[in-house]
């Protein structure tokens, strides 16, 4: 930027649904985005979904044309494997550090043959995966991500753990993509202005260990779940139990971890019912039963989404708490019956659905920002403004990013972000 001249370009922090949404129409809109990506592929949550509801859309083919759109756009500069680290300035005129790690491929030369990460003698669990299938030590987070370029995981990489001169992912890529050479980045950026849309994950171990999580080889999280079912999973959509076996019979649990994080998400009761439909879809004669405390569908299309679940033979339960123990292959759910007793449901798998979260990361950029946060570690905003503002004046605020919200909700929040940013200063 020439010295005096006013900043118009845009810093977009996170590549989820509304992240990019916002990237698109501001690039729409004449100006260049700057769009900061933690993981080496954009998409976010919803690339771990094979479908979502209310209407049970292909969920790869929603999210795929926007990716694309993303990498051809010259507008916008996609930084992967990036985070930031230091912001000043103020509405306006931001002057923002972002440090890029280096990933160790020419994303020019690669023509994402997997080559590379075939040879690699490294198998880890992959994160991406859930962990229920493995990655190499240079790999893609699952088959179909964007950009389709592998990177370099310097945590499990023999050349960086243990100081060996591996060089077989080099000498596999024919293209010369592999390239050991690159160093780490920080670049400066003037903004005006910082859309921050660093998404959720789902709460995970301690709280889930008294489900039985980690110990009960029946006890899955949604999201294992949903890789379960997805085409480009580890069982390539099959959906099976650890032991290959199919589940006859499971148990969905809705408000996982609500007594840790006591709120409600308005999001979660509608994907734990979307596995009823996930089962009927691949195992029609499988018994899923609901097990829920309160029952949020906002809505008419939502409303009706329930109802169909229950027409395609998923019980609904409301019950304050569960138990579950596990032995001889099954799982035991137990529940009050209303009478000072209590019942047990004996299923083979059970999908827990754990409260939604502030992505990892989300506390350290608030603070650079001075954004404060909920008391579930969500971004606040702004009460007396405009929608998707923060209380810092410059800074917006999308997505799940400010707590849970469904697909069409971080998309609208994208468009108010959008809005807020082209008339600031007006």
């Amino acid at each position: 930027m020439i010295a005096g001249e006013k900043a118009t370009d845009v810093l977009v922090v996170g590549a989820g649904i509304a992240g990019m949404e916002a990237s698109l129409l501001l690039a729409e809109a004449g100006r260049r985005v700057h769009l900061v990506e933690k993981t080496s592929a954009i998409g976010g949550m919803v690339t771990k979904c094979e479908e979502v509801f209310a209407n049970m859309e292909c969920a790869t083919c929603m999210v795929s044309p926007k990716q694309q759109a993303i990498l051809q756009n010259d507008r916008i500069e996609l930084v992967t494997l990036g985070e930031v680290v230091g912001v000043a300035g103020s509405a306006g005129d931001f002057t923002v550090r972002v440090k890029q790690r280096a990933g160790y491929v020419d994303p020019v030369s690669c023509i994402g043959c997997a080559q590379c990460f075939e040879a690699c003698p490294v198998k880890i669990p992959n994160e991406f995966e859930e962990r229920l299938g493995q990655r190499a030590a240079i790999s893609v987070p699952c088959a179909g991500a964007l950009p389709n370029v592998p990177y370099v995981d310097t945590e499990h990489c023999l050349r960086f753990t243990k100081g060996e001169e591996c060089t077989v992912c080099q000498e596999a890529c024919v293209f010369g993509a592999v390239d050991f050479s690159q160093k780490d980045e920080e670049k400066e950026l003037h903004v005006a202005a910082i859309l921050m849309a660093t998404g959720f994950e789902l709460l995970k171990a301690p709280e889930l260990e008294r489900y039985g999580y980690g110990k009960i080889p029946g006890v899955h999280t949604a999201h294992e779940f949903e890789r379960l079912f997805a085409s480009n999973g580890p069982t390539t959509g099959e959906l099976v139990l650890r032991d290959g076996r199919a589940p006859e019979t499971a148990a969905v649990v809705h408000c996982v971890g609500r007594d840790e994080k006591d709120y409600c998400s308005g999001v979660c009761c509608m994907y734990s019912l979307k596995f009823a439909h996930y089962f009927k879809k691949k195992l029609p004669e499988a018994r899923v039963v609901q097990l829920y405390r309160d029952l949020c569908v906002p809505g008419k299309s939502y409303q009706r989404f329930c109802e169909r679940t229950q027409e395609h033979g998923g019980e609904l339960l409301r019950t304050p708490e569960v138990e579950i123990s596990g032995q001889n292959g099954k799982v035991s759910v137990s529940y009050p019956d209303g009478g000072g007793g209590r019942q047990n449901l004996d299923v083979d798998m059970v999908v827990l659905s754990p409260a939604m979260v502030p992505s990892a990361g989300t506390a350290e950029v608030a603070e650079l920002l001075d954004l404060p946060r909920d008391e579930a570690g969500f971004l606040v905003e702004a009460e007396a403004a405009a929608p998707a503002s923060s209380p810092k004046p410059g800074v917006y605020v999308a997505g799940c990013a400010g707590g849970p919200v469904d697909i069409q909700g971080a998309v609208a929040q994208a468009e108010a972000a959008v809005a807020g940013i082209l008339t600031q200063g007006d």
